[in-house]
């Protein structure tokens, strides 16, 4: 494995809010600061010895490849240590994902900084864990009531206090990113796709609890992901088996969208569903792939939210029907982060290769373009915790 620059490891000191405004997170297991002797040009200076720009963001993008930026902007899901070790030692992924598939030694038997220390740059380790019948983790830190049991059962303070724990008990087993909250708002029943993954069919409720939750994870360091958007919850299907339609947008205005809205500036990431829209996306292209959603979040004037700034995920690209029906993993990848997505997401690494020899095809041939890479490479550094120079 080829070793750290110098300047790579003082940004990857991942301890404090990124400079950019991201989440802290406990991403890294090492880090090293310059010393006091250490000069201005030593800590400007690449892999390479180019010269850098002195902020921050130039300097980490300076330490990357171009394959090596666009494999930042991707999360698998691994079987276990060796999987996960050759993919980030490999190709250089930015992200895993740990599933219901995983070995779990992965998690209890700490081998997490196996993999940390197999990777140039600190790895985010993300996993499901909502509590209810969405907890990967449940044998480890133990079971939670779902989002709809939880509102029954405490105040939105006690799940606050609640949550510290169980954010305390991800962040010792080297999780740093939770897929979660679900901020969907939903009166389905508790058995359907959504049913009691939500809080409450009020989207008050659903602000209120979901606000609860991501402020206690991020005090104790684990970044919290913000899903389904626009809205799944009132969607007329289950987009693992098949396409889904939402109510119309302006629909969607009323009711899902003010989760995302009064809670954009928190400091979540947010998920994106494949989610057909009446009134805002285009046939036969889903929410997650779609250039007219990513837009909506990201400048927020279509839903009175303040522009947001942070990383846009999507749900899984490759065990998902109303995705894999309609085009392969690497047409799907290329087309979310063309669309606008920062980071894209499947549950498997057997075509991270072939994945990101399209996605450098995308780049040359200029459907995606450099300086978004770079844009969205920033992001989730920055949500790493990894911009603190």
């Amino acid at each position: 494995m080829r070793k750290t620059p110098l300047v790579l490891l003082a940004l990857c000191a991942a301890v404090t809010t990124a400079c950019s405004g991201g989440t802290t997170s406990s991403t890294s297991t090492t880090s090293a600061q310059p010393s006091a002797t250490t000069t201005q040009a030593e800590e400007a200076t690449t892999a390479s010895g180019t010269p850098v720009a002195g902020d921050c963001g130039a300097q980490f993008l300076a330490g990357l490849t171009p394959r090596r930026k666009l494999a930042q902007l991707l999360t698998v899901g691994v079987t276990g240590l060796s999987d996960a070790t050759n993919v980030v030692s490999g190709e250089g992924v930015g992200g895993i994902f740990v599933g219901s598939w995983t070995d779990p030694a992965l998690l209890a038997g700490g081998q997490l900084a196996q993999v940390q220390a197999a990777s140039e740059v600190p790895v985010m380790v993300t996993i499901d864990e909502e509590g209810g019948r969405v907890s990967r983790a449940r044998d480890l830190i133990g079971a939670a009531p779902s989002a709809r049991e939880t509102v029954d059962q405490m105040s939105a303070e006690q799940f606050y206090e609640a949550t510290l724990e169980r954010g305390r008990a991800l962040k010792d087993l080297g999780v740093t990113v939770n897929f979660a909250p679900d901020v969907d708002v939903s009166f389905q029943p508790d058995d359907t796709v959504i049913g009691d993954r939500s809080f409450s069919a009020d989207p008050a409720v659903v602000t209120e609890y979901a606000g609860a939750y991501i402020r206690a994870m991020r005090e104790v360091g684990v970044g919290t992901v913000m899903k389904h958007f626009p809205g799944h919850g009132s969607a007329s299907g289950d987009s693992h088996t098949g396409a889904v339609t939402t109510p119309p947008l302006e629909q969607l205005q009323a009711v899902d969208l003010v989760p995302f809205r009064e809670l954009v500036g928190s400091g979540a990431a947010v998920m994106v569903g494949h989610l057909d829209v009446p009134g805002l996306t285009t046939p036969d292209v889903p929410a997650s792939i779609s250039p007219q959603v990513m837009s909506l979040l990201r400048e927020g004037t279509g839903y009175g939210a303040a522009p947001f700034d942070g990383p846009i995920f999507t749900d899984d690209l490759g065990g998902m029907a109303a995705i894999t029906a309609r085009m392969s993993i690497e047409e799907a990848v290329e087309a979310s982060l063309v669309a606008g997505a920062d980071n894209a997401l499947w549950i498997t690494t057997d075509a991270l290769s072939s994945v990101l020899d399209r996605l450098e095809q995308a780049v040359a041939a200029g459907r995606l373009p450099a300086a978004q890479v770079d844009a969205s490479v920033l992001r989730m550094a920055a949500f790493k915790g990894l911009l603190t120079c």
